[in-house]
């Protein structure tokens, strides 16, 4: 394995000399990097795997699927059925994340009002 290392490094000092990692973008800025400190240390690779392939794990995607049903609600008139329908997708969304263990708060603006509350105290 140390041919393979002392090739790439090679290449590598190469490319430098030639100047072709000169005026890359982000050149000179910090790197961001994403926390994953709350996915397990088994997983993250494999979430990081689905996130660059542009996959979300069930339960985030779920999530977003309620925030977008929530916004939608937010802007339909006052359509019975239409309204009706969104309400029980919703609600079934909601017991799902439930069952897998993650809060709904965000749905109720609990979170937002909390976090008001904390910030601004009065």
């Amino acid at each position: 394995m140390w041919l393979l290392d002392q090739w790439a490094e090679r290449h590598i000092i190469d490319a430098q000399q030639k100047g072709e990692f000169d005026n890359l973008a982000g050149s000179g800025e910090p790197l961001a990097l994403e926390d994953d400190s709350q996915v397990p240390e088994d997983l993250r690779v494999g979430y990081r795997l689905l996130k660059n392939a542009g996959y979300l794990p069930p339960e985030l995607e779920m999530r977003k699927e309620a925030v977008e049903l929530v916004d939608l609600l937010s802007t339909v008139e006052n359509d019975d059925h239409q309204r009706q329908e969104l309400n029980r997708r919703l609600t079934l969304l909601e017991l799902k994340l439930r069952q897998a263990g993650v809060s709904t708060d965000f749905l109720r603006g609990e979170y937002a009002a909390k976090l008001q509350d904390k910030i601004n105290p009065e």
